[in-house]
């Protein structure tokens, strides 16, 4: 069953423990299905409406879905994929992802919940994250796309280790980011400013490992679901993303 679209059977035993408890007595179609369905939505970036009758009913497999996310499942599941991550060096980064017509129209005064704003682009969504040496990801943040990468940034900082070389682009060498990093024992292999009166070290052979993040996000971007952003819903497009990031672990 697995493919393109469908869960492997590797695939269906890691998700299978994490999903809650089914009903006894109701009818229901079967949950290995049932994600089938919801991944063919996430890699065609298809309306739940056009997804083929084979996986169920649309309105079964989208509210199962959101259902599994308000459960916890899929961030779940994407921690546990986390345990295996390579060592030193990890690399930060971030993406734009532009925001479809049918993923705006939040509600008065949610536009901040909702991680959209209008940049260059035009309405956009960002997204960072960390990645070990080979691309596998350990933490993932949205921002409104007119947000500084900075200001995202420092949030993913839990998910580097101490005692670590953090690789990252010149948008994030200023004084207050190091400083952070020296608080957690990161040491960082970041490109100086053009500006800057005291250079630090800098290693551009090691700086070439940064495309392992870069590599991350073209993955990412597969999944026609993320690459643009069709979700209005604030909770539903970050757990898109986690399902997304926990297929790429899972086949990696």
């Amino acid at each position: 069953m697995g493919g393109r679209f469908g869960l492997s059977d590797k695939e269906w035993a890691m998700i299978e423990p994490l999903l809650p408890n089914k009903p006894r007595g109701v009818p229901r179609v079967d949950d290995r299905t049932v994600l089938n369905g919801i991944f063919w939505v996430l890699r065609t970036g298809a309306p739940w409406e056009d997804m083929p009758g084979r996986y169920g009913p649309r309105t079964t497999v989208y509210n199962r879905f959101v259902r599994w996310r308000k459960a916890g499942v899929w961030e779940r599941l994407f921690q546990h994929l986390q345990s295996d991550l390579a060592a030193s060096p990890y690399m930060i980064d971030s993406s734009a992802v532009r925001v479809h017509q049918h993923g705006t129209g939040a509600k008065k005064g949610d536009s901040e919940t909702e991680e959209t704003g209008r940049s260059r682009g035009g309405l956009t969504t960002k997204a960072h994250a960390v990645t070990d040496r080979d691309g596998r990801v350990a933490a993932l943040k949205l921002s409104p796309g007119q947000d500084h990468d900075l200001a995202a940034t420092y949030d993913l900082l839990d998910a580097v280790p101490a005692d670590t070389v953090l690789i990252a682009d010149k948008a994030c060498d200023a004084d207050a980011f190091m400083d952070a990093l020296a608080e957690r024992d990161i040491r960082p292999n970041i490109p100086n400013r053009s500006n800057r009166k005291e250079k630090r070290g800098f290693f551009p052979s090691l700086y070439k490992l940064r495309n392992a993040v870069e590599r991350f996000f073209s993955k990412l971007k597969h999944c026609r679901r993320i690459a643009t952003r069709y979700e209005k819903r604030a909770d539903n497009f970050p757990a898109m993303c986690q399902l997304a990031s926990a297929r790429i672990l899972m086949r990696s």
